[in-house]
């Protein structure tokens, strides 16, 4: 147990800059919290503890503001950076050192049964605001932009983004545009560019139309 504690303090600190010192990370951390938490609530989940383990996890929902099932499986070094708005589902797997940031949603589309929420490989990061949503797949290594709605399986090694999710780089490639936490490219913005890249072309139709039209009056 404290060895796993060790391994999350230390994760934390390497991925987090404002982390200044253990003491810190441990005490004020609520992403920290919520994954112990949680391991406490999926060991009586385990034993058939049900009660016992929802009322660890709802407690935790209380402290944090994240929500994590306690039949969710969780590998190791997860990273839960804020966390406020985090949910993750009961089918939910995730893999070794992953990193969710703020109001991630792991969750299901209301359309199946069984395993309905995804799979999450190793080393992932999902961007704030992002929803996996279905027992989708995520593979290893792979980024899902802030604010992207992922309804498909991402490849390894993949970056994906908008609404739905689309990939824009497949192992080290890209397809449209790499992006991070900041440089993400605005999927609203980019059909806006569009629209107005046709507008542009029918008016310059128009009035190339509108000039052969008089060139023929004038004769």
């Amino acid at each position: 147990m404290f060895d796993r504690l060790r391994e999350d303090v230390a994760c934390v600190r390497n991925r987090d800059p404002a982390a200044r010192s253990i003491f810190e990370v441990l005490l004020l951390y609520p992403g920290l919290k919520a994954i112990i938490m949680h391991r406490h609530a999926n060991w009586f989940y385990r034993h058939r503890m049900f009660f016992i383990a929802r009322w660890i996890s709802q407690k935790a929902v209380r402290k944090t503001g994240i929500e994590i099932h306690p039949a969710a499986k969780i590998g190791r070094r997860m990273f839960i950076d804020h966390g406020t708005g985090v949910v993750i589902g009961e089918t939910a797997e995730i893999g070794d050192d992953v990193t969710i940031y703020q109001g991630v949603t792991l969750g299901g589309t209301g359309k199946e049964l069984g395993k309905r929420h995804p799979t999450i490989g190793n080393n992932v990061m999902i961007g704030s605001g992002a929803k996996v949503l279905g027992p989708v797949v995520i593979g290893d290594n792979s980024k899902i932009a802030s604010g992207a709605v992922v309804l498909r399986n991402i490849p390894e090694n993949c970056t994906a983004v908008g609404v739905p999710a689309k990939i824009v780089k497949r192992d080290g490639v890209r397809v449209d545009t790499d992006l991070d936490q900041i440089d993400i490219p605005d999927p609203v913005a980019q059909e806006l560019a569009l629209l107005r890249k046709e507008i542009r072309k029918l008016k310059k139709s128009v009035n190339s139309s509108n000039q052969g039209d008089n060139y023929d009056e004038d004769l």
